[in-house]
């Protein structure tokens, strides 16, 4: 992020306490969404199997990751559709599996 005239570390912290605001973005290009969107998503596996509810999405270096409400961890790289309430994934065999909270690594 970058604001008008602030081009430097002295001048961000010049803003220290002010409240900070800008222009909306406006929609998305085609095939983009904002990660806060998926929270409370259902995730279904490509044959329409219930996986889990999307609780919060971390972030992780490689790609990042929904957290589902069972703990499960899915890289948003296997998400291959998203609509309202809904984000169907298509993951390598076995990656839910080891991507369970107490699964053997």
């Amino acid at each position: 992020m970058h604001f008008a005239g602030v081009d430097d570390r002295t001048g961000a912290e010049a803003l220290r306490g002010l409240t900070l605001t800008g222009e909306p973005l406006g929609p998305l290009p085609a095939g983009e969404r904002w990660l806060h969107e998926l929270i409370d998503a259902e995730v279904l596996d490509r044959a329409g199997s219930r996986v889990g509810v999307v609780r919060a999405v971390e972030a992780n270096p490689a790609h990042d990751l929904l957290v589902l409400d069972d703990g499960t961890l899915v890289p948003v790289v296997f998400v291959v559709e998203e609509r309202p309430g809904v984000v169907v994934i298509d993951p390598p065999e076995g990656l839910l599996d080891v991507n369970r909270p107490g699964a053997a690594g």
